[in-house]
């Protein structure tokens, strides 16, 4: 599908970009935070905030090594301290719900699916589940659209998840461009693999940033991603395997008023002034040709007594050579610029 509605927003070329604040476990377990968080992301301007809904002892071996980028935190117990908990769904979903903001979450298991299915537009699966085709069957079993990540994924394996998914009757699917590393390097992004990720499967096509800042996913949007997901926090300073990349408020909203900004200067591809420079600027910071000296009424015009210069009210300076032997009708002032019915 070209584009894929999810809640009340279309997601596919032509429309807004789809933004996702993504709290994921910067809730740090409280939801009064959590509450807090989708103000933030309402306030901002998002199309939607989403949650991460996992348990350790599904997600994890108790055995796994730590990560490079979590050193000395053991990753099952790591994982076990910022599981959300699933009591919270319907109440983030109807918070997200009086904040008119999209209630999304990323399901790593399915059980997750089934309690999140009366309350959220999408389903969202992340990078590293891509090879979970079961997973992704169930979910793309509701019916509902998937936003699939594709960090580490080849051609390959994205065409193996959409296999399951059609399988399922579902073709409502979004690929985001994602690159797996926390936080993510300039050099390892790979933009233009949204290009190829569009023309290759046919479906809307954004991007999953985990680098540091704002202009990487807003480079992103300018060269046409139809969504963007980053994460965000409060504070950068807070405990927790996730807040060191994130966003701080201030800078989420910097980010959404730019996308919107860069929506608008894409513009239609078609090459011409616009009415609003047209209206003064056409006439009077052009060129057109003048009069450089007196030139009385019946006298044979020549090249000396032209110049060009602004305003653009004139004969245009491409017709000079037209203008050069011709008779002035009237007298014509010096400075003065020249139209057609004065020769």
């Amino acid at each position: 599908m070209e584009s894929v509605l999810v809640g009340n927003r279309w997601i596919g070329e032509g429309f807004p970009a789809y933004i996702i604040a993504e709290v994921g476990s910067n809730h740090n377990g409280s939801l009064d935070r959590a509450r807090e968080l989708i103000d933030t992301a309402a306030s901002a301007g998002a199309s939607a905030a989403k949650f991460q809904v996992f348990s350790a002892d599904a997600l994890y071996s108790r055995y796994t090594p730590e990560f490079s980028y979590l050193k000395g935190k053991d990753v099952h117990a790591l994982i076990r301290g910022i599981e959300m908990p699933r009591e919270w769904i319907p109440e983030l979903a109807r918070y997200c719900r009086d904040r008119s903001i999209d209630f999304l979450a990323t399901p790593f298991d399915c059980d997750a699916i089934d309690l999140l299915e009366p309350f959220v537009p999408a389903y969202k699966i992340a990078s590293f589940e891509i090879g979970d085709l079961e997973l992704i069957g169930y979910a793309a079993g509701k019916g509902k659209p998937l936003l699939l990540s594709t960090g580490m994924a080849n051609l390959g394996d994205i065409e193996d998840a959409l296999g399951v998914i059609r399988t399922e009757g579902n073709d409502q699917i979004v690929l985001l461009h994602c690159n797996s590393l926390y936080p993510a390097p300039a050099e390892i992004v790979n933009l233009k693999a949204m290009v190829t990720i569009q023309r290759v499967f046919g479906c809307p096509v954004g991007f999953s940033d985990h680098t540091l800042g704002i202009h990487i996913p807003l480079a992103a949007v300018a060269m046409g991603a139809a969504a963007i997901e980053k994460h965000f926090t409060l504070s950068r300073a807070m405990e927790g395997p996730d807040h060191g990349f994130s966003l701080e408020p201030g800078e989420l909203y910097t980010m959404i008023g730019f996308i919107r900004d860069i929506e608008k200067a894409r513009g239609t591809g078609i090459k011409e002034g616009s009415p609003a420079e047209c209206e003064e600027m056409y006439g009077k910071a052009r060129r057109s040709i003048h009069a450089r000296r007196e030139i009385p009424q019946g006298a044979l015009i020549t090249r000396d007594m032209l110049v060009v210069k602004r305003p653009g009210y004139g004969i245009p300076p491409k017709f000079l050579d037209l203008v050069v032997g011709r008779k002035a009708r009237r007298a014509i002032r010096a400075d003065e610029w020249i139209g057609w019915d004065m020769v």
